[in-house]
């Protein structure tokens, strides 16, 4: 995530969480990136102010990738759990735009880029009043063998 939210630099990236959820406990056992869709006609399909932005400042997953990951995910006895993206030069914190457009029961993980360089990330997943709380992140390295 860090190498493609780096190479995507200064647009923002996205790409797709693929694991296993038992419970309220989500395991991430893989990453699918994808190529960040948003244009003018994704833009054109929301409020006015948002047809100005670019891919600098937002992103969007087509429907075509999400299909392949959820496909890929199946095959693999695996659930897409969440969706990540980086925010070039701003904290890895949701904007306005991310919790209008999240769903709750996915996980959402955001990476900070400044000047190419990523940096910290978070996770963050909607409550029942669809407003984003943190999430606890463990990273666990791999056992060489």
């Amino acid at each position: 995530m860090q190498a493609h939210a780096e190479q995507a630099y200064p647009d923002e990236c996205c790409g797709l969480l693929l694991g296993t959820l038992v419970s309220d406990d989500k395991t991430l056992v893989d990453v699918r990136t994808v190529t960040n869709a948003w244009n003018e006609q994704v833009a054109s399909e929301f409020a006015a102010a948002e047809s100005a932005l670019t891919k600098t400042r937002r992103y969007w997953i087509s429907s075509e990738d999400m299909l392949a990951a959820m496909r890929e995910a199946r095959q693999r006895d695996l659930d897409v759990i969440g969706i990540y993206h980086s925010h070039p030069d701003h904290p890895a914190v949701p904007s306005e735009c991310d919790r209008r457009q999240a769903w709750q029961h996915y996980s959402y993980l955001i990476l900070s880029v400044r000047a190419g360089q990523a940096g910290e990330f978070y996770s963050w997943q909607l409550d029942d009043s669809h407003q984003f709380q943190s999430e606890p992140v463990i990273v666990i390295e791999p056992v060489s063998p």
